[in-house]
Parts: structure tokens; sequence; C-alpha cells
């Protein structure tokens, strides 16, 4: 039975909830307690990357218990409805810190509740992804479906992109602090709205009756899907260079750009990249899907953000600044991040299906477990690297004014770490990924259809 219009609505604005709650994080933590609320930035840097080394143990951990789970409502959903409704409590709080704290009663609560925060969201975001495999069949459907996600939740990335500070400036009447707080409930509030939408329309319509793993079993099965760490290392190095540069972003624009108006320069400079990433999420992929398979669209996509950052860097180094002349590399890079994030999301879904032909067991849990993982431990090492720029270049909440009044060396690492940092990286996993990833269209046809002639032979033989 075809997907219906409703289920992929619901599908789609869960993960438009879902990645919103996500980027205020990835793109404003560090912001937040650093700047505006004066944690030191290495301090900031180490728990947020602390908060990753939890996750290594906690995520296959979430992955193990969602794959054990029976109930009337299906393996995912419950996962999905109570992990959004704590990380919705723990975001507000993560934006809401008491006015009264300082020094280390404030490190001691943002350590506290970021952590939280992560465990819940692995507990929402593991399911919902683990998802994909259980209420779609394989090949198109599932690609169509990874697609429609994934675009989905670039969405909600791209909207707060666009929209936070604006937002934060108008709720906290130019109190940054004050407006971070009243703007993360919104976004909760809107995160479970729409999370209840999915829970209420999405029913699976699959499931593979295999034995729970064991956790030792579990990284074994990774281990042995070499596919599934391909695509997750892969992940790791793009999302660790695009975070790299969101996260000094609205450094760049306050201390480079400077000026009392820099918030709106900064978000008109948000508002055309968020517009490009959605605009190559949802037009650009499915025109160039039309002529090209998914690995070369992968590659020409890698390749045009390592260029638009050349261009960045070109503009920097030249001292060729300005709004109009920024949209330019603005372009290439998030209109191909906007197609990467799409394509990441489809490759770690085909890699269920190789798990399975190969290791004999379907480990969707497991796999999406890794995704969750890695773009959480990709954000913590891009901030742990700008929390060491932000130190040693003394960029911070003490730095006032303009371009000007900061040091010309401060400015110049700035610049740099969000440019020739990220195409290392990009470069990195376009070689990696070359070298290691084999599943093209054909392969995963292939796979699918004999795995389909077996299961088929394995039902005659039970008659």
């Amino acid at each position: 039975m075809r997907l219906s219009g409703k289920e992929k609505l619901s599908f789609a604005l869960g993960a438009v909830g879902k990645d919103m709650v996500y980027m205020l994080t990835a793109s404003y933590i560090l912001y937040y307690y650093e700047d505006l609320l004066g944690v030191k930035a290495f301090v900031m840097g180490v728990i947020l990357m602390a908060a990753r080394v939890f996750d290594a143990f906690n995520d296959p951990v979430m992955g193990v218990l969602v794959a054990k789970t029976r109930t009337r409502w299906g393996k995912f959903r419950p996962w999905l409805f109570w992990g959004t409704i704590l990380n919705s409590v723990f975001l507000f709080l993560l934006f809401a810190a008491p006015p009264a704290l300082d020094g280390a009663g404030l490190v001691a609560y943002v350590s506290f509740i970021y952590i939280i925060w992560g465990v819940t969201y692995t507990m929402m975001d593991i399911p919902f992804w683990s998802m994909i495999p259980a209420f779609t069949r394989g090949g198109k459907e599932r690609e169509s479906m990874s697609t429609l996600g994934r675009s989905s939740a670039g969405v909600g990335s791209a909207l707060i992109t666009i929209i936070t500070m604006k937002c934060v400036y108008m709720l906290g009447n130019g109190d940054e602090a004050e407006g971070f707080k009243w703007f993360s409930l919104i976004i909760s509030l809107l995160f479970i709205l729409f999370i209840l939408f999915t829970c209420a329309s999405i029913r699976e319509k699959s499931t593979v009756n295999i034995e729970s793993p064991s956790v030792k079993e579990m990284f074994k099965s990774l281990i042995r899907n070499d596919q599934a760490m391909a695509i997750v290392i892969t992940i790791v190095l793009i999302n660790c260079s695009i975070y790299i540069t969101t996260n000094l972003l609205i450094y760049f624009f306050k201390y480079d750009f400077g000026g009392d108006d820099w918030y709106n320069t900064f978000g008109l400079y948000n508002s055309f990249g968020g517009g490009m990433q959605i605009a190559a999420m949802i037009l650009l992929f499915p025109l160039l899907r039309r002529f090209f398979s998914t690995t070369k669209i992968f590659y020409l996509s890698l390749m045009s953000e390592i260029f638009g950052y050349m261009i960045f860097y070109g503009m920097t180094y030249f001292n060729m600044l300005s709004l109009g002349a920024l949209l330019i590399p603005s372009f290439f890079i998030f209109a191909s991040n906007g197609i990467l994030l799409v394509l990441t999301t489809v490759f770690l879904a085909n890699t269920v299906e190789y798990g399975e032909l190969k290791n004999n067991r379907r480990d969707e849990s497991v796999i999406f477990s890794m995704q969750t993982f890695v773009v959480k431990l990709a954000s913590g090492a891009a901030a742990l690297i700008v929390s060491i720029c932000l130190s040693i270049f003394h960029l911070s909440g003490e730095v006032e004014g303009a371009l000007t009044e900061a040091p010309s060396d401060s400015i110049a690492g700035l610049r740099i770490t969000m440019t020739l940092v990220p195409i290392i990286g990009l470069i990195a996993a376009l070689i990696y990924f070359k070298k290691r990833y084999i599943l093209t269209d054909e392969k995963v046809e292939e796979i699918t259809s004999e795995i389909r002639r077996r299961n088929e032979k394995e039902q005659d033989g039970k008659i």
C-alpha cells in the first residue's frame, strides 16, 4: 500500500520541528553562554565535547532499547512521544539559565542541563529516523521518504538560521538573553505539536522478527557493516566543517562587519543562505535526480561546497567584504549543504539493507543511532574548535564595536578558522567517501531484490 499524503505530511512536520530544536542548540548554545552569560569559551568547548563523549555510550544503548521495544503502539512511537516532551522541557531550561547563577554555578548548570538535553534528544531522534525502513518499502519509496524527511529537517534548520536573531531581539526588547528564553519556549511548543501529529499519523507497516542485539553485538554489527561506518565518518567530516562556520558566523558579523545594526545584516545573510538550502532540497535535488545518480550528485555537491568556501576565503584574504559579495559563496555553501543533508540520510538508509544481506539481521535502530551520535559528535567537535579559536583570538562579549576596534590578528584567525578549516574537512570527506562507499543506485536495487527473493524463499519453506 502506498503512503498517504497525511503520513508524508506528518513525517515532514516532525522533521521540521526536530531540526529546529537541534539547530537552535547547535548554532547558538555556545554564543548564549559564552558571549551573553560570560562562561569562558574553552570551558564551554570542553562541556560540549564532553557531552558528545557521553553520547558515545548513551546513543548506542538507546538504539538497543528501541530495538527491544514491543508495545501496542509499536516499537518507535512511545520513545518518539516521551522523548519529545522531555527534550522540549530541557530545551527551555537550556536557554533560561537563572540570572542569579554565575561562575562555577553556571558551569555546573549548563553541564547538567546540556547532557540531559542530549539524552532526551536521542530518545526521540533515533526512533524518528529508524521508522523509515519500518513504514516504507525499499528502493524508490524509501529514498523518497528519506529525501522528504531530510529536506523537511533542512527546512527546520534553515528556519532557525533565518529567524532566530530577529525573534530574539524582538522578544527580548534588545535583551538577547531574555529573548533566547522566550524564543526557545516557542520552539519547544511547536516541536511538541509537530511530533504529536507524527505519532498520531504514522503506523509501522512491517516488522522483522529478530532477536534484539546486545551492546557488544551491536558494535560488532556496525563494524561488519563497512558501508554504515563509511557514511558515519563522512557525515562527521561534512557536518563538523559546516558547524564550524555556522557557529562562527555570528561572531564574524558581530565583530568583523561590526556596527550597531549587525544582527540585521546577519539576518539578511542567513535568510538568503537558508532560502538557498531549502530551495536546493525541495527543488534542485529532485531536478538533479532526474539526470544523475545519487553518488554523482553527492560528488557534485561536495565539490560545489568546497568551491564556495574557496571563494569565501579569497574574499576575506583580499578584504573584499560586502553583504552582496558574500551572497556568492553563500549560494554554493548553503545550497550544496542542503543536498548533502538529503543524500547522507538516503545513503545511511541504504546501509540497513546492506547490513541485512551481509549480516543476516536488520538493525535500523542501531544504524540510525549512529546518525544521531555522529551529528552530535560533529557539533561537539566543531564547538571545541570554535571555542579554541575564540580563546586564542580573544573574541567574546568583552570586545566592543567593529572591525577597526578588534585586533587584526583576531580577525585574521576568525576568518581562517571559518573558511580554511572547513575546506580541509570537506576534502577529507570527498577522498574518504570515494575510497569506501560502494552502494550505487544499481547496487542498492540489486541488494533489495536479493533480500526480497530470500524472504520469499523463507516464507515458501514455512508453508
